[in-house]
């Protein structure tokens, strides 16, 4: 086995170092943001270290605008999207979690079908899900509006969550798949000598030896979803139906841009997914790993 010199270790050690600090750079920025007036952030933009520290950016979101804080006392103008933060947070978690068991669950029986059944139209399958993350989401999005208003699914809840997981699917078949494959087929064909069906196989044996792939790819596919822009901003104009990304870019108006309130919803909006991810990391690395691994 080729050892490392401790030269090269250290110099390894320092590249994955400045590779972490290069992606928490920014929080640290959003962090100092959220954490000063608008006032105080915009007086000297080459700062490092705040020049002053308050929470009223918080306590202005997490009120709805009823309080205001020492900060926005003398306020004329708040953004009128900050009373649907709670409205928004609920939005953005019905639409993550439905698009994330939808998702597995067509990309569970998908990705299966693809490794077991040894088709022509299934290699067809895997091959057209590749193609298709190469179209750039923003060229299908005028079809995708036209198509939701045929179906009157504009404003609602319903056509985000079918959009976003017709988009997602193709991601979730590419991680399930090679990972059903590696799953030895002698354990199906044990369960089916014993008079489970091929889907009654799928149900008692893949699904839960292939927990870790299913875990790492619901968190994949339920922080794209929590993330996501676009869709929602392009079929929802109504306050009601906003996602948290979409007040977040609402707060960037023709007249006002709040960027201290902009970093504080962005916190908060990273705390569900942030959280998840240190809940199943485990299983998340396992899972995108073994695949690769066992294959």
């Amino acid at each position: 086995m080729f050892k490392l010199t401790p030269t090269a270790r250290l110099l390894l050690h320092v590249a994955n170092f400045m590779a972490i600090g290069f992606i928490l750079l920014p929080l640290v920025a959003v962090l100092f943001a959220s954490i000063q007036s608008e006032k105080a952030l915009q007086a000297n933009t080459r700062s490092v270290v705040p020049i002053e520290v308050t929470l009223d950016n918080f306590t202005v979101i997490l009120s709805k605008g009823q309080q205001k804080g020492r900060i926005f006392e003398q306020a004329t103008y708040l953004p009128d999207n900050i009373k649907s933060f709670y409205t928004a947070v609920m939005n953005s978690t019905v639409v993550a979690i439905s698009v994330t068991v939808l998702t597995l669950l067509f990309g569970a029986l998908s990705a299966y079908t693809i490794a077991r059944q040894r088709y022509r139209w299934t290699l067809f399958l895997l091959q057209a899900n590749i193609v298709a993350r190469f179209v750039p989401v923003i060229v299908l999005m005028i079809p995708l509006y036209i198509v939701m208003r045929s179906l009157g699914q504009l404003n609602s809840l319903t056509g985000v969550i079918v959009a976003e997981t017709g988009f997602l699917l193709p991601y979730a078949i590419l991680i399930l798949a090679p990972y059903f494959d590696s799953i030895p087929v002698e354990l199906e064909e044990a369960a089916r000598m014993d008079g489970c069906t091929r889907f009654g196989a799928f149900l008692r044996v893949v699904l839960p030896l292939a927990a870790p792939a299913l875990a790492a790819c619901g968190v994949v596919v339920f922080i794209v979803s929590w993330h996501e822009l676009l869709i929602p901003l392009i079929l929802n104009a109504r306050p009601d139906f906003m996602t948290l990304p979409v007040v977040i870019a609402s707060l960037v108006g023709d007249m006002f841009v709040f960027f201290s309130l902009m970093m504080a919803i962005c916190l908060l909006a990273l705390l569900p997914t942030v959280i998840l991810v240190a809940l199943l990391q485990k299983y998340v690395v396992e899972g995108l790993a073994a695949g690769a691994v066992k294959g």
